[in-house]
Parts: structure tokens; C-alpha cells; sequence
């Protein structure tokens, strides 16, 4: 329908589960019946609030949108941020907001969430008191975290609450560095989820990592103490009789359903709270529906973003004139919350009248594992898994089916013959709802692979399964595994292997040659995928030079020229700065080098200096000062690592217990030129405060009091990722151990081009499963990795110096084939606002052909610097 018969719709509140209503609702409706005007009280357009807590790894609210929250390109959708609605008239059909407008509606949808419950206790409105639910909140406590370690007063901060939300707020803080206290009035963490005995696991595993948990007690008051330099800090005393002297204090003990503006007009309240809602989430105002965590549906509100989604589409369908209901609601919760895996599912605690409960609480391996079953135990009603949760997705589709086998089976560790893993997806009915959070079954992805879809992003893509919180994801491979869609893992149509199966292949025959391998192994002449991927295994398997003899060939323009090719054809010069610590005649240097070959310089986010606008046959002379000026190769070009970014540690800095300079230094010379599957870049930090922006490189080193922290699995790119804590604590030598381990298993058995973030998110385990290699040495690999790269270290040579000292090297680097002595007239340059920047086609004189230029394209194109 459209024109006269269009219709208003206003929702009030723009989180996830708003943005899923509207989402739903412009997808069903094929007519245009409705025109829909979102009021979204906060500044930012819906994001990933389950995923709040990766905010404080990199606070960028960019990163944690939603996908098409903007709603750009549809003329139906209108949002209003910075749009707190205050008041509803029903009579008038029509809301008010804050700043003075107005907004009629048909049928209006309040989404308005919840509020961070905030107990009562004396005390509890000082300035350094928080609530943890919002972006606005995370950037307060940051604020008041870097006051407190600046200040050098108290680094404790107690989180009151220990259930989710508040061991999300310690996982935040103890980045900060901060000595942590939860205090919960339950007798265990986590209440909701975990029964006792899975409770007592896990609050010793949080102990052990160095928080101190406080059980069975309340906060009695919280105290503003004043010291001498006006610096506030809070006293906390707890009904034990303990005290403790905070920078700060979060309050995470629940939430609330955000009602007030449904109770002001009228709207029928839950005994508990909420809008209360019949199942078609309709409250009693037939043109006013409820969603989310402040929907009381027939009475329950449910926080989770599950069952959030369910009646979002619930409403859609009622809009359009459907008769959906909302279901029995699923509360399944799958997490990882400060390193240790937690899951529930099901009729967890037990709840249902002569069911049984199978239990193995395994003090040795720290895992806790319950099954509840019906009473003839054969129906799985439920379960709970503290330390491995590796089960869970096949155990949870599995909730009200009969079990395929022992339940006992079904829950003893993998190492002894058991798991729920073994059976597979296959053991699922299609009932089997595998993603809770899109309500997508077994059944449903069947389908999409029958209808073409061959991988994970075309299921995700196709049936929105694993697109929410993303748990669900390896059930999805493994689903397609089941279906019997094979996953090609040929490195191209040269080799059928994969990149891995070629490295172990190069390694156990001792082949050093592209020629010998593809006439042993593979068919074909080879080709730019093939080539220079074979090019890195050998150059990371050996000490050869990347151009010497037939490996020259290889090479994508990059590598071919050792030098960055730019937009316009000329290279960048970057020799290297171990650690961002340079020598002031290496400063001047450049400068000169600069100024007589008219490069345009740049100083880059990884603490070198580049030099811009070098043709090809400047190369050589360019490089030839450099290396007789004590500079090196800096491999802005290769896929190896590149950079060791370092703040001033310290030496300089009166925040800085390490020395991250020198450590910076050690690691980049110890690694330098290392080549590998993609570039490598690291970081070292001299404190908590994270000035060289460790965490955001594929090998990330933060100083503590202690020693070093180690985070492996950050990038940058057009998929930003942070990295992950591996270990903690470490000395200098441990520390160096665990990143040549790191390295080495990730050079050999990355797929080409695949980045340390990626890498990690597919291997079986992911991250636990890289620290059991590197730390445990699971695979009895540490000593080889180690001597491997002991190997690099004492082989090492500067690839720029291997080139001048070779006539037939040098003899590569010319602008044209047939004129060698004639420089690239489309290689030109402007003054652009006080710098130089490459010449436009239409800025430059007329090119004159002297011959064909000597490039390579690279089969995955140029697109950084360094």
C-alpha cells in the first residue's frame, strides 16, 4: 500500500532490539504500509551492547554499530538521535520528547531497554561511583581510571555485583591494570546461571587470576576520603567488616526494565517491573506494543538479547496484520567472561519435578559439567558447563530431544573418549534450533546449503545465523561438513594442497626451488597466487635472498623492487627504526637523502620515517646512502614483520614500570624481516596506560609491576581486530619464548595472506587452543619453533645491502626495459597546500613512451604503506 494509506509508526528506544524491530519490519513490508520514526535517547545509533566490554579495548564506538543503523537510503526510516521522549499522550496518539517536538503515531512500540540498578546504600551518588551500561558510562570510568593512576592514589576498584554484567566490569578494569574486588550477596558468582558447585569453580578460577571476590556480603557505605593533594578517592565497608580504599566503584548488581514513561501513561506495570504485555507483546493500549527488556511478557521481563529478538519480530509481524505469539523463551547463555568459558541452557538448575542430574566436576582439568535429564533419563532438560564449554552447541539444540546416547558420555572430558563435540551436528534433529539469538534451526540451514549456500558467510548472509553474538559459528562449519560440502583448502588450481600441507612439505623434503615443487607436487606454470606464497615459505624456511635466481621471478611488485609501489608508480624508501629510537645523524640523513632525491616525507603510525616519490631506478642509489649511513631495510614491503611501535617507557615517562624501549628494540631486531603468511607488526607499552596502542597489533606487549603482559591476534586493516591476553606476568626471557612460539606456529600454518586475528578465530580452540601450544607446549613443537627462529636471528641479512653488493640484483632496478637509462615521465610531482603530493593525470605534461615498464601487478594489490 502506500500514498493515503500510510501509516506512523513511532519507536521509542534504539538498541539492539529497536534496530532488529525495524530491521524486520522494512523487510516484510513489501507495500510501504509504514512509515516508522525512531527517538533514540543516546547520541549513538544501536550497537553491540552485548558486546560492550570490547569497547574498552580499543574505544572506538565505530566498530560495535549495528549494520545498517543509519538506515541510509530509506526514505521510510527516519531517525532521531539525542531524542528522549518524556511523555505520551494517548488520547492524542502522539509523543513528546525533551526538546519540545512532537511525534504522532498509529501504533507506537516502546523499546526503551533497561537502567543499571544501583542499590541504596549511603554513598552511593559520589562522583567516582558508576554504572556500567552504556558507551557514555565506559568513557566515564576511563576517565576517572586514568585520574586515579595518574593521581597515584588507591588502583583498587570494587565492582558491586558478581553476577554477568559485573564480571564483564572487572574483565574491563583489570585492562586498566587496576587490583579488583567483586563483592556479591549471593553465596557465588554468577547465581543465575551456574548452580553451586559450578559457582565454586568458578570463583576460583577468577581468584586465581588475581581478583578478589567477595562473597555472601552487602556494601553497608561508601565514604568520600580527601587527601592532601584534593584528590577524592571512595571508602567501601562491606558487612564483614572489610574496607577498602577505591579509585573507584561500578555498580553491576542487575537491571532494571525503563518503565517509567509506560507508567506515566497509564499502561498497565508487572508486579516485578516492566510493561506488562500479553504474548502477542501487546500491552493493554491496543496501539501500543512493548519489546525487549522492558516488555513484561505476560508478566517476565527476560534480559537477554535471545529472546529480545523474538519479540521484535513478534511486533513486525503484529503491524502487519500477522498472528505471531512469542514463544517459550530461550535463556541460554554461552560466555567467556575474564578468560574462563561459562554456559548454561535449559532448565539449568534443575527446576522440573523428579528430573535427574548427572554430574562430573573434574578438579584436576578446572572443568564442571551438569546435565539435567527427565526422570526416566532420556530427555535432556538442561545443563550447565563451567571451564570448557566446547559442548554447549551440541548440547543445546538438543534441550527437550532424547539423548543419543550415555548421558555420562556426553559430558566426560574429549581426552578420555567422551564430549558432546564427538557426536557431531548430524546427532541434532532439525528441530534443533543451532543459532538462539536469530531463531535459526537446523533445518532452516539445511535448507540454504540445498538452495546453494557452500559456506559460513553465504549461511550468515542467507539465514542471519550467526550474525548476533556469533557462538554459533563453528556449529555452522560444522554443519557444512556434515552436508558433505567439502571446503577446498588448495592453495589455487596449481597445487591442491593447502599453504600448511606445503610448508610441512618443503620442510620434510628439503625442495628450495618454485620449479622443483610444482614438478613434484603440483601442474601448471604457476601463478600469482601460487608464486608468491610459495616464495614466502621459502624464504621463511631459509637464509637465501628473495632475489636471488629463480625465487626473483616470484615476487609480486613489492618484493620484486623491495619498495612499496604507490598510486602514481613511484616506491617508498623505509628504512627501519628498531623501537620508533632513533640516532640524530640517522635523522639527518634522511633529511639529506630526502632533499637531494626530492622525496616527500612522512612520519607513520608505526614510528618510522617514509620517503615517497622514488622512481625505480633511484632505488639503488637511494638505498646505497642509507646502508653506508648505518641504516637498514626497514621490509615496509614484504609480507614479514615490520614494526615494533614503543612509547618512552621508563626512562622518560613518570608512569612507566618497564622498559618498553629497549624490550621494543630487542624484539624488532630479533624478528626483522621475518617472513610469514602477511605482514606482522607489534607494540610495547611501558604501563597500563597503553600509549604505543599494544593491543591493536598482531603481537602486543604491556608492562605490569610484575613483568610483561603478552596479547597476540590485533590488526588494523579494513577488519580491525584487537588483540587478546595470552599470558600474564612474564619475565623478559618467558616473554621472548612465548613470541618466538607464537610466530613460528602461526608461519606455519597460516593460509596465505591470512592475518594473526583471523588466524586464531579459525583454528579449533581459538585462542585457548594457541595457548596450550605456546604456553604448555601442547604440541611438543616449543624447541623447533624455537631453534627456528634462532636460525632467522643468526642468518639475518639486510635484503637492500644483499642487492648493492650484486651487480646482477642491481641490474633489476630500471624504470623501462629497453631504456634503463631514461627516467618514468608519468612519475611527477606537485606542491599541494605546503607539501608535495603526486601529479593528477590532468596535472601532468603529456607522457612520452620510452618502453614498457617493468612491473608486476600483486595479486592482492597495494593498499598500505607499512
Amino acid at each position: 500500500m502506500g500514498g493515503s494509506a500510510t501509516r506512523d509508526l513511532v519507536v521509542v528506544g534504539h538498541g539492539m532490539v529497536g534496530h532488529r524491530l525495524v530491521e524486520a519490519l522494512r523487510a516484510r513490508d513489501v507495500d510501504g504500509l509504514w512509515r516508522i520514526t525512531v527517538l533514540a535517547e543516546e547520541s549513538t545509533a544501536a550497537y553491540d551492547r552485548v558486546g560492550l566490554t570490547g569497547y574498552t579495548e580499543h574505544w572506538d564506538r565505530e566498530r560495535l554499530a549495528l549494520p545498517g543503523n543509519d538506515y541510509s537510503g530509506d526514505e521510510r526510516v527516519r531517525l532521531l538521535l539525542n531524542s528522549r521522549v518524556v511523555a505520551i499522550d494517548r488520547d492524542a496518539k502522539s509523543v513528546l520528547t525533551a526538546d519540545g517536538h512532537r511525534y504522532r503515531y498509529d501504533k507506537l512500540v516502546l523499546a526503551t531497554g533497561s537502567s543499571a540498578f544501583v542499590p541504596s546504600v549511603p554513598g552511593h551518588d559520589l562522583p567516582r561511583c558508576h554504572v556500567y551500561r552504556t558507551f557514555d558510562d565506559l568513557d566515564a570510568i576511563r576517565a576517572d581510571v586514568q585520574r586515579t593512576l595518574e593521581a597515584g592514589h588507591p588502583k583498587a576498584a570494587v565492582v558491586v555485583g558478581g553476577g554477568l554484567l559485573g564480571l564483564e566490569a572487572a574483565h574491563a578494569l583489570r585492562q586498566f591494570g587496576l587490583q579488583i574486588h567483586i563483592v556479591e550477596m549471593m553465596p557465588r558468582l554468577m547465581s543465575q546461571q551456574v548452580d553451586e558447585a559450578g559457582g565454586a569453580l568458578l570463583g576460583t578460577m577468577i581468584t586465581d587470576l588475581g581478583i578478589t571476590v567477595h562473597l555472601a556480603v552487602k556494601t553497608e557505605s561508601l565514604q568520600a576520603v580527601e587527601h592532601a593533594d584534593g584528590w577524592q578517592s571512595v571508602r567501601v565497608s562491606l558487612s564483614d567488616g572489610t574496607v577498602i580504599d577505591a579509585g573507584l566503584v561500578i555498580f553491576a548488581a542487575g537491571i532494571r526494565p525503563r518503565d517509567e514513561l509506560a507508567a506515566a501513561a497509564g499502561l498497565a506495570i508487572a508486579e516485578r517491573g516492566g510493561v506488562l504485555t500479553d504474548l502477542s507483546c501487546r500491552t493493554n493500549d491496543p496501539d501500543i506494543y512493548a519489546a525487549g527488556e522492558v516488555a513484561a511478557i505476560e508478566g517476565r521481563c527476560y534480559g537477554l538479547v535471545g529472546p529480545g529478538y523474538t519479540s521484535a519480530e513478534v511486533v513486525a509481524d503484529r503491524l502487519l496484520d500477522g498472528a505471531a505469539e512469542f514463544p517459550q523463551a530461550d535463556l541460554s547463555t554461552k560466555l567467556k567472561l575474564l578468560g574462563v568459558d561459562v554456559a548454561s541452557f535449559g532448565d539449568a538448575m534443575g527446576t522440573t519435578p523428579n528430573c535427574l542430574e548427572v554430574v562430573v566436576n573434574d578438579a584436576v582439568s578446572r572443568t564442571y559439567a551438569k546435565l539435567v535429564l527427565s526422570d526416566d533419563a532420556k530427555t535432556l532438560l538442561g545443563g550447565i558447563l563451567v571451564g570448557d564449554a566446547s559442548s554447549y552447541g551440541v548440547l543445546r539444540p538438543m534441550v527437550g530431544s532424547e539423548l543419543p546416547g550415555d548421558p555420562l558420555a556426553l559430558i566426560t572430558p574429549a581426552q578420555s573418549g567422551g564430549g558432546a563435540a564427538a557426536l557431531g551436528v548430524g546427532a541434532l534433529p532439525d528441530s534443533a534450533q543451532i543459532c538462539s539469538c536469530n531463531n535459526v534451526t537446523k533445518g532452516e540451514l539445511k535448507c540454504a546449503i540445498g538452495d546453494g549456500c557452500s559456506d559460513v558467510s553465504a549461511l550468515k548472509t542467507y539465514t542471519g545465523a550467526g550474525t548476533s553474538c556469533g557462538s554459533c559459528i563453528p556449529m555452522l562449519k560444522k554443519l557444512l561438513e556434515a552436508e558433505g560440502v567439502q571446503q577446498s583448502k588448495a592453495l589455487c588450481e596449481h597445487f591442491s594442497q593447502s599453504r600448511q600441507e606445503l610448508f610441512d612439505i618443503i620442510m620434510a623434503t628439503g625442495i628450495r626451488s618454485f620449479s622443483g615443487l610444482l614438478k613434484r607436487f603440483g601442474n601448471g606454470k604457476g601463478c600469482d597466487i601460487c608464486k608468491p606464497a610459495i616464495a614466502s615459505i621459502l624464504a621463511s624456511t631459509g637464509s637465501e635472498h628473495i632475489l636471488d635466481g629463480e625465487q626473483a621471478s616470484l615476487q609480486d611488485s613489492n618484493d620484486h623492487f623491495l619498495a612499496n609501489i604507490q598510486k602514481n608508480g613511484s616506491y617508498s624508501v623505509v628504512p627501519r627504526v628498531p623501537g620508533g629510537s632513533i640516532e640524530p645523524d640517522h635523522l639527518i640523513l634522511i633529511g639529506q637523502v630526502a632533499k637531494e632525491f626530492g622525496l616527500y616525507t612522512k612520519i607513520t603510525g608505526g614510528q618510522r620515517i617514509d620517503m615517497f616519490g622514488a622512481r625505480v631506478d633511484q632505488l639503488p642509489a637511494i638505498w646505497k646512502r642509507l646502508v653506508d649511513g648505518g641504516m637498514e631495510s626497514g621490509h615496509a614491503y614484504g609480507k614479514a614483520v615490520r614494526t615494533v611501535k614503543s612509547c618512552v617507557g621508563n626512562d622518560w615517562c613518570r608512569y612507566g614500570v618497564q622498559d618498553s624501549v629497549q624490550m621494543a628494540i630487542d624484539l624488532e631486531l630479533r624478528y626483522r624481516g621475518l617472513r610469514a603468511p602477511h605482514k606482522i607488526k607489534m607494540g610495547v607499552s611501558g604501563c597500563a596506560r597503553e600509549c604505543a596502542e599494544a593491543r591493536a597489533k598482531d603481537v602486543g606487549v604491556i608492562a605490569t609491576d610484575k613483568g610483561w603482559n603478552l596479547y597476540v591476534g590485533g590488526n588494523g586493516g579494513f577488519s580491525p581486530k584487537h588483540a587478546q591476553l595470552l599470558a600474564s606476568d612474564l619475565d623478559g626471557e618467558t616473554l621472548i619464548r612465548y613470541i618466538d612460539r607464537f610466530l613460528m606456529y602461526y608461519i606455519r600454518t597460516a593460509d596465505r595472506l591470512q592475518r594473526t586475528a583471523t588466524w586464531i578465530e579459525t583454528l579449533d580452540g581459538g585462542l585457548d587452543h594457541v595457548r596450550e601450544v605456546v604456553c604448555n607446549d601442547s604440541l611438543g613443537l616449543a624447541a623447533e619453533f624455537e631453534a627456528a627462529i634462532e636460525r632467522h636471528v643468526a642468518n639475518y641479512r639486510c635484503e637492500w645491502k644483499g642487492v648493492l653488493e650484486d651487480p646482477d640484483k642491481l641490474a633489476r632496478f630500471v624504470s623501462f626495459v629497453n631504456a634503463p637509462d631514461a627516467p618514468d615521465p608519468t612519475v611527477t610531482f606537485i606542491e599541494h597546500n605546503g607539501r608535495k603530493r603526486p601529479a593528477l593525470p590532468s596535472e601532468r605534461p603529456d607522457p612520452v613512451l620510452i618502453g614498457m615498464p617493468r612491473m608486476r601487478t600483486s595479486s592482492e594489490g597495494n593498499k598500505e604503506i607499512s
